[in-house]
């Protein structure tokens, strides 16, 4: 009878899908609607579980999940360590690696800097067996042998490696040297502390300068008919009567040391080797003496029938403005503060008057008559200022120079020094005798740059 109350035509479940169901359960009566329901409660667990699975990180980084497996936290934690500590060696190889790069640029920031005040050395190949004598006592005529002379003044000339014999070997044409006077004699230095008992005036310029000349101008036997020059014969071979300028700096009592200098100067004179003023025209020689710093204008000008020392007169006190053009700025130029010492004020008076025939140089410090340079450009009024100084100063006859012009960053330097020798100034001014006469900062190439007039 069970077999036949029992009807498989009413199981309308697929065998495959059926979920197993023990015999006891069916006896007990249990509904086939709680096999589906359980089918879904597990499908649903299953879920769950993968949600929780997909969210572990995130649960675990927030410390509120325990590792499903044993070792598994450790793991991860291993892991991340050594995720972080290539990070750390990472960030600081790139430290150390930004750190090289500057302190390498630094060092070369450092050492251009320093350049400027070391003096240049001599060319590396005097003194060889192939070039002249670095003996000068033997060859001292062998210095500017082949040398063309350029309009560049060397600036603290004594500071060099040899002092007057460096910038003519370059081509220079004028030297400058500051000098004291202590017991009737002119030592050379920049400041006193610095002076020394064989560094003198008479020693470094003069005595090594008329030996140079008489050198130049030693007649030759194979020639002697020939009946010599009027004008005698200069330092440069190039150039035979290109004039040298010898600048004279009064570091002391000016009043004191006009005198003596004219005293030292009694070699040049007596050899006709002085460029002078006669009381009408001013006859060129092969040294020009230009006395600056605390020289006085009165005693120079006191003699008006002759003079063989000139002046440096006041480059900021001759501007003047475009003949026709309307100046930006003519209107608001006003005369320097007055001064009782330093270039260009000793013994001068509102009613002074600066011409060839009492000077020869007209210069101004670049830093406080034009001013400092923002953006590293010379501006529109500083270049008009400029050009009004220069025409004032060639008007008179005179030979326009600045000192005290940028000496670093080098770009810049080369800049100014374009602009002021493309605007006409005469004589350049500076330490770095090699960019000078080499051109090397955008003018013109080596030699040729600089034309004399």
């Amino acid at each position: 009878m069970a077999r036949t109350d029992f009807d498989t035509s009413d199981l309308d479940i697929p065998l495959k899908d059926a979920p197993i169901v023990s015999l006891r359960a069916l006896e007990n009566g249990h509904d086939f609607e709680n096999v589906d329901l359980s089918a879904r409660r597990a499908f649903w667990r299953r879920a769950l579980s993968m949600l929780r699975r997909g969210n572990g990180g995130s649960k675990q980084r927030q410390g509120r999940e325990m590792p499903r497996f044993p070792g598994e936290g450790k793991d991860r934690l291993h892991w991340r360590r050594r995720k972080w500590s290539r990070w750390l060696k990472g960030s600081r190889l790139c430290l150390l690696v930004s750190g090289l790069i500057i302190a390498f640029f630094g060092i070369v920031h450092m050492v251009n800097v320093s350049m400027l005040y070391i003096p240049l050395l001599w060319d590396d190949t005097w003194g060889q067996s192939t070039q002249i004598s670095s003996d000068l006592s033997t060859y001292p005529e062998d210095i500017t042998r082949g040398v063309v002379p350029i309009n560049c003044h060397s600036h603290n000339d004594y500071w060099r490696k040899i002092p007057l014999y460096e910038a003519l070997r370059y081509g220079c044409t004028g030297v400058e040297a500051d000098v004291w006077l202590f017991s009737e004699e002119l030592f050379v230095g920049h400041s006193t502390h610095a002076l020394t008992q064989t560094q003198t005036f008479r020693s470094m310029y003069v005595d090594p300068l008329v030996t140079l000349l008489d050198k130049q101008n030693a007649r030759n036997d194979l020639i002697s008919t020939v009946p010599p020059r009027e004008r005698k014969s200069g330092i440069f071979d190039m150039d035979p009567l290109q004039t040298l300028v010898l600048l004279v700096d009064f570091k002391n009592n000016g009043t004191d040391i006009f005198p003596v200098l004219s005293e030292q100067i009694v070699a040049f004179r007596e050899k006709g080797y002085l460029t002078y003023f006669d009381g009408k025209s001013t006859v060129p020689g092969p040294i020009t003496i230009v006395a600056t710093g605390n020289a006085p204008f009165d005693l120079i000008t006191k003699n008006e029938t002759y003079r063989d020392i000139f002046f440096d007169a006041p480059l900021d006190r001759m501007y003047q403005a475009p003949a026709n053009a309307h100046s930006t700025i003519s209107n608001t130029i006003e005369d320097p503060p007055p001064r009782t010492s330093g270039q260009g004020t000793v013994g001068v008076s509102e009613t002074s008057s600066f011409d060839y025939s009492n000077s020869f140089y007209a210069s101004v410090s670049f830093k406080k008559s034009i001013g400092f340079l923002w953006g590293g450009r010379i501006s529109t009024s500083q270049l008009e200022l400029i050009r009004g100084q220069i025409r004032g100063a060639k008007a008179r006859g005179l030979k326009p120079r600045y000192w005290g012009t940028p000496n670093w960053p080098v770009g810049l330097r080369n800049r100014v020094w374009k602009t002021l020798v493309e605007e006409g100034v005469e004589y350049l001014n500076g330490d770095d005798l090699a960019g000078m006469t080499r051109g090397d900062w955008g003018v013109r190439k080596h030699w040729g740059w600089l034309k004399k007039t």
